[in-house]
C-alpha cells in the first residue's frame, strides 16, 4: 500500500556522509562544510525543518546533484552546538520520507522543492506476521552481533507501527549506506518488512558464518598465545641458569664452529649468510633444519686439512711387498709417484685405473697405497649406481637432499689428499635419472677437478690433491671419455707358483689369525696347497682359494676344541676329501687323447683367462654350418671365415669336396651357458674343420689362438698373458700364437715359460703343420710350412 502524498515544500538541504537518517529517528551530526552550516542557519531561521539526503559516494567533498540519492528524510533540528574546532554539532529528529522534486538555483546552499510523503495506517494480519518475523530475526541478530544490545531489542519489541519498526531495525543493522536507503526509498510497508528480513536472514548467516571462524582463530589464538608464554618462561629458565635458547643457541654454536674451523674467505662469507638466516627463521620452521643442514656439511668439508705424505721409497716398497705378493707393474707406478712427489714437492694426483679378473688383490692394493703414502683411505662402490646425484648431489631444493658420494667420501676421510678408490667403475650404468658415469668426467680430470662443483654444496670444492684410483673388471664397458682421464695399468691373473706362495705367506696366517689358532695349531703341507690350488680352485685370483684356507682353518679350529688333547692338526693331500669334499676340478684340462676335429682354443674373459674345446662333427646334410655355445656375432663371423678358407684350400688339403655339398658341418663349444665371442678363436675352428674334413689327428699337448682371414693369414688378438696362464693351468705344453703378439711374450712370467713352448705363427699353414699329430699332415702343396 503506497504513502499519500502532501503538498511540495521549500526546504534547505543537508548532504550526509556516510549517514542515513530515518523518520522518527533521533541522532546527533557534526556539519562542517560551509554550505551544510549556512543551509542549517536558514533551517533555523525558517521553521527548524531540513531535507537530510545522503551521499552515494562518501569521499566527495562538493557533490552534485547526481550524486545525491533523490529519496530523503525531513528532519526537526532540536539543538545546534558550535564546536571549539569550528564543527557545528546538530540534534536531528528525522519526521517523515520525502523526495526531491527540483533544486533551486541557490548559490550559498543546497535548496530543494521537496515532495513529502506520509504513511497511511495499516492493519493487515500479513503485516503483523511479518512484523514478528522480523523481530524474532532481530532477536537472533542482536545475540550474533555484539554492536546491538540487549536493551535495544526490548525497545524495538514495543513499536507497534509496522513501517516505524521497519525504519527502527534498519538503523541498527550494520549493513552497506545503499541498503538502507533501499528501505528508506521503498514507499510500501509490506515490501519494507520483506526487504528488510532478507536483509536480516542474510546478515545473520554471514554473522554465523564469522562466528565460527572466530571461534577458530580463538583457539588457535589460544594455543600459540600458550605456546608463548611456555617458551618465555624457558627462556626465564634458561636465562637463569644462564643458558641461550633456540635459534640464537644454535647460531652462536655455528659461528663458534666457523672461527675454529679453517675455510675459504668465499664459504667463510657463505656460511656466515646461511647463519644469519638461521637465526632470523622462527623455531618451528622446517626450513631452519635444512639450512643448518648445508651449514653443518660446509663446515664437515675439509678444505684444507691434509696429510704430510710419507716420501720414504724404501719403506713404501716394503709396505707394498708386505701386502701384497707379485703385482709388480702397479708397485711400481706407485713408488715412481712418490719420487716425483719428492722432487716436485706438489703433483697433482694421478687417475690410476687397476683392470684385472676378480680376486687379483686391486681393492686391497688401493688400502695397501693409502698405507705406504701415510694417507687416509676412502672406498666407495660404484657397482649398480645409476643416478647422476649420486656422484654430484641434489639440489638443496629438494627433501632430503645430501651431497654427492665424493664430497661424503671427502668429509669421511677428514682430509683433502686422501687415497680415494672408485670400486667397480666399470659396473656403473644409466638411466632417466641420468648418466653418473658422465657426471665422474669432472671428478677424474687432473685438470679440472680443481674447481668440483657438488650440486649440494654449490661452492668449488679442490680434488687436484687427491689420489684416485679405480678398479674394473673390463674396459669396454667404460665409456671413451671417462677412460681416456685414466691411465689403465693391468694386473693378469696369478701362476701356480704365485699362488701357491700368497696361499703360504698371506692367505694361510691371515686365516689362521681369523679363525683363532695358532700358528703351530695348524700344518698344512706345501704339496697339500699345491693340490687345492689344482684340483680345488680354478680362478685367476685367489679369492676362491682363500674360501679354501678359510675352511681348511675351521675344520681344524672344530677339531682342536672338540678332542682337547689334539694340539695340531696337519693336513697331508690325501687328507684333502676329508676336509673340503672330493675333487672340484681335473688337473690338466687337455685330452687325454689325440683326437679328430677337436682343438684346445684360448680365450679371455673379464675373470681372466680359459681354455675352450672346440669340437667338429659331419653329418648328412647341404653344406650348412651350425654354430651352437651361446656365441657372439663376431665369433659367428669367425667360424664362417674358417669354413670358407677350408673350401678354398679343400684340393691342397686333400679333402673330397663333395662333403661340402652333401655333408653339415656342426661346431660346438662346451659351456654353453656362458657367453662366449671376439675373433680370436678363429685358427682353432679352422683347424678343427680341416682335422675334420681331412681325419688328420689334432695333438691334445697344443692349445692356439688368433684371427684368421680367407686367406690363412693370423692375426694378433689382445690378452695373451691371462690366455697362457690358463694354458698352462690346464695343462697345456704348447701355445701357437699370432706372430704379431710375438712381443707380448715379455709379459709372461718366467716360470709359465719356462714349462711351455711359445711358437709365433703368421699362416694357417704354421698352424696346422704343428698342430697336426701326422708327420704326412696335408700341406699346401709345393709349400713347405716353416
Amino acid at each position: 500500500m503506497g504513502a499519500q502524498k502532501e503538498n511540495q515544500r521549500k526546504l534547505p538541504l543537508l548532504p550526509l556522509r556516510g549517514l542515513l537518517v530515518y523518520p522518527s529517528m533521533v541522532l546527533h551530526l557534526d556539519v562542517g562544510r560551509d554550505k551544510s552550516v549556512k543551509a542549517l542557519e536558514k533551517a533555523m531561521i525558517e521553521d527548524n525543518l531540513i531535507l537530510l539526503c545522503t551521499q552515494a559516494e562518501v569521499d566527495i567533498e562538493e557533490p552534485n546533484q547526481e550524486d545525491i540519492f533523490k529519496i530523503g528524510t525531513i528532519a526537526k533540528v532540536r539543538q545546534m552546538l558550535k564546536l571549539p574546532n569550528g564543527t557545528i554539532r546538530v540534534l536531528v529528529e528525522g519526521v517523515s520520507r520525502a523526495e526531491i522534486q527540483a533544486y533551486t538555483e541557490n548559490e550559498e546552499f543546497y535548496e530543494v522543492m521537496a515532495l513529502e510523503w506520509e504513511e497511511a495506517p495499516d492493519n493487515r494480519v500479513e503485516l503483523h506476521a511479518l512484523m514478528r518475523m522480523v523481530l524474532n530475526h532481530f532477536e537472533q541478530y542482536t545475540q550474533y552481533s555484539k554492536k546491538v544490545s540487549p536493551e535495544t531489542f526490548a525497545a524495538v519489541s514495543d513499536i507497534e507501527e509496522p513501517g516505524r519498526l521497519a525504519d527502527v531495525i534498519s538503523s541498527h543493522l550494520s549493513v552497506k549506506i545503499k541498503d538502507k536507503q533501499e528501505i528508506l526509498e521503498t514507499a510500501d510497508v509490506m515490501k519494507r518488512l520483506e526487504t528488510l528480513l532478507n536483509m536480516l536472514k542474510n546478515e545473520l548467516e554471514v554473522l554465523e558464518i564469522e562466528k565460527k571462524i572466530s571461534q577458530r582463530v580463538k583457539k588457535q589464538m589460544e594455543k600459540t598465545q600458550k605456546e608463548y608464554y611456555l617458551r618465555e618462561q624457558m627462556k626465564a629458565i634458561q636465562k637463569e641458569l644462564g643458558e641461550k635458547e633456540g635459534r640464537a643457541a644454535e647460531a652462536d654454536e655455528l659461528r663458534e664452529q666457523l672461527n675454529e674451523t679453517k675455510v675459504p674467505e668465499k664459504v667463510k662469507e657463505k656460511i656466515e649468510k646461511e647463519i644469519d638466516r638461521l637465526e632470523k627463521m622462527p623455531a618451528a620452521s622446517a626450513e631452519g633444519s635444512v639450512i643448518r643442514n648445508y651449514i653443518e656439511w660446509l663446515l664437515a668439508v675439509p678444505w684444507y686439512k691434509q696429510t704430510e705424505d710419507d716420501l720414504d721409497i724404501q719403506k713404501a716398497e716394503d709396505i707394498l711387498n708386505e701386502d701384497h705378493y707379485g703385482l709388480e707393474k702397479p708397485k711400481e707406478r706407485v713408488l715412481e709417484y712418490l719420487a716425483v712427489q719428492k722432487l716436485v714437492k706438489k703433483l697433482k694426483g694421478p687417475i690410476l685405473c687397476f683392470v684385472g679378473p676378480p680376486g687379483v688383490g686391486k681393492t686391497s692394493l688401493g688400502r695397501s697405497i693409502a698405507k705406504s703414502l701415510g694417507r687416509e683411505f676412502v672406498r666407495i662402490s660404484l657397482g649398480g649406481v645409476r643416478d647422476e646425484a649420486e656422484i654430484r648431489g641434489h639440489r638443496r631444493t629438494y627433501v632430503g637432499a645430501m651431497p654427492g658420494r665424493i664430497i661424503q667420501g671427502m668429509k669421511t676421510a677428514g682430509t683433502n689428499n686422501p687415497v680415494f678408490l672408485l670400486d667397480e667403475i666399470d659396473k656403473m650404468s644409466m638411466d632417466f635419472r641420468g648418466d653418473p658415469a658422465s657426471a665422474l668426467l669432472e671428478v677424474l680430470d687432473p685438470e679440472q677437478n680443481a674447481t668440483f662443483s657438488d650440486h649440494f654444496i654449490e661452492l668449488p670444492f679442490d680434488l687436484s690433491n687427491v689420489m684416485f684410483i679405480t678398479t674394473a673388471n673390463a674396459i669396454h664397458t667404460i665409456p671413451r671419455p671417462l677412460l681416456d682421464r685414466m691411465e689403465v695399468l693391468y694386473i693378469s691373473g696369478y701362476t701356480e707358483p704365485e699362488k701357491l706362495q700368497i696361499a703360504q705367506k698371506y692367505l694361510l696366517p691371515k686365516q689362521k689369525r681369523d679363525h683363532g689358532l695358532e700358528e703351530t695349531q695348524l700344518d698344512v703341507q706345501e704339496d697339500t696347497l699345491l693340490k687345492v690350488v689344482r684340483e680345488y680352485t680354478r680362478e685367476a685370483g685367489v679369492r676362491n682359494l682363500e674360501q679354501q684356507m678359510a675352511s681348511l682353518s675351521r675344520k681344524a679350529a672344530k677339531a682342536i676344541v672338540s678332542d682337547t688333547s689334539l694340539e695340531k692338526v696337519q693336513i697331508t693331500p690325501t687328507d684333502l676329501p676329508e676336509y673340503l669334499g672330493p675333487e672340484k676340478f681335473r688337473y690338466g684340462m687337455a685330452e687325454e687323447e689325440d683326437q679328430i676335429g677337436s682343438v684346445t682354443g684360448l680365450a679371455w674373459t673379464e675373470v681372466g683367462g680359459d681354455t675352450l674345446t672346440i669340437e667338429a662333427a659331419l653329418l648328412p646334410g647341404k653344406g650348412k654350418l651350425t654354430l651352437t655355445g651361446k656365441l657372439g656375432d663376431v665369433m659367428k663371423e669367425s667360424a664362417q671365415a674358417a669354413l670358407s678358407y677350408a673350401r678354398s684350400r679343400a684340393s691342397q688339403f686333400q679333402i673330397d669336396e663333395s662333403l661340402f655339398e652333401t655333408k653339415d658341418i656342426h661346431i660346438h663349444i662346451p659351456e654353453g651357458a656362458i657367453p662366449k665371442d671376439g675373433p680370436s678363436a678363429g685358427i682353432t675352428m679352422a683347424t678343427a674343420m680341416i682335422s675334420l674334413l681331412s681325419q688328420v689327428q689334432v695333438s691334445r699337448k697344443v692349445a692356439m689362438t688368433g684371427e684368421i682371414t680367407l686367406r690363412g693369414r693370423v692375426l694378433p688378438i689382445g690378452g695373451l698373458k691371462e690366455k697362457s696362464l690358463a694354458a698352462h693351468r690346464a695343462g697345456i705344453t704348447t701355445v701357437l700364437l699370432p706372430k704379431d703378439n710375438e712381443k707380448d711374450l715379455k709379459d709372461i712370467p718366467e716360470s709359465v715359460k719356462g714349462e711351455m713352448t711359445f711358437i709365433p705363427v703368421a699362416h694357417m699353414d704354421e698352424v696346422l703343420k704343428h698342430a697336426f699329430v701326422s708327420a704326412s699332415h696335408p700341406s699346401p702343396e709345393g709349400e713347405t710350412a716353416t
